[in-house]
Order: C-alpha cells, then sequence, then structure tokens
C-alpha cells in the first residue's frame, strides 16, 4: 500500500480477504482499476464488491486499459474520489495506473513538480508524465 495523501491510498491487486484489514485500517471507499479478467486468478470485481459491501465499504468500478489511460479516465477518476467517502483505496495491477489517474485528476489543482514528487515519494515515477500533466492544467 502507498500513501498519495490523506484520501487516498493506491496498491496492486490484493487478496479479497485483504478488505478485511483494509475496513479495519478506516478505508471508507475501494475504487478498482482493473478490468476483470486482466490476468488469470485476479478476483471478479463483483466479489470484492460483495465483500466490500458487507464491511460497510463504498466499491466502485472504474476499469481502466493497463498502458492507454485517457483523459476521460482521469476525470472519472477525479470525480469518484470527490464524490466518494473518504479515504479511499485504490487499486489496479501494481498501484502505478492508480498513481497516474491520480496524477492527471490533480492537474490544475497541484503544480506538476508537487504531484511528480507526491508520486515518487510514494514509488511511483511520473516524471515522464509530467508533460501530459502540465497539458491538462
Amino acid at each position: 500500500m502507498k500513501r498519495l495523501n490523506d484520501d487516498l491510498t493506491v496498491s496492486p491487486q490484493m487478496p479479497i480477504e485483504a478488505l478485511d484489514h483494509i475496513a479495519q485500517a478506516g478505508f471508507k471507499t475501494i475504487i478498482c482499476n482493473r478490468p476483470d479478467n486482466e490476468d488469470p486468478g485476479q478476483p471478479p470485481f463483483s466479489a470484492v464488491k460483495a465483500r466490500a459491501e458487507e464491511l460497510g465499504l463504498t466499491a466502485v468500478f472504474q476499469p481502466v486499459m493497463s498502458g492507454n489511460v485517457q483523459d476521460g479516465d482521469a476525470d472519472a477518476f477525479a470525480k469518484a474520489l470527490n464524490e466518494s467517502p473518504k479515504p479511499v483505496f485504490a487499486y489496479c495491477r501494481t498501484g502505478t495506473r492508480c498513481a497516474i489517474l491520480w496524477s492527471l485528476a490533480n492537474a490544475g489543482k497541484m503544480p506538476v513538480e508537487d504531484i511528480v514528487k507526491t508520486a515518487a515519494d510514494a514509488g511511483y515515477d511520473m516524471s515522464g508524465l509530467a508533460p501530459r500533466i502540465a497539458a491538462r492544467s
């Protein structure tokens, strides 16, 4: 788990059993940025959602193709973050897709350098994305 700020932590795919720990840690919302069947053995979002809701968590499915994050995806992610109970736990295959979505969603809200540094502090290199973040500002 990598904390980007007080409202958002990102993570690689976790087993469904980890949802108990996520709820116990105080998270209120789960956002899944993985399409179903992206990898063999990956739990389907329907199972994640069912367990999350049993635990009182809001579950949001916003699948984004790896390596193909569009501006519309970042806008939808920003909307989900704004409208969801916080803190939010977002996951994908490695956490990078979630970090990219967060970075693009914050274009114009934070200086590009701060976005890149925040992501880097969490272990995600967004330096190559800086021109795109700047263009969205």
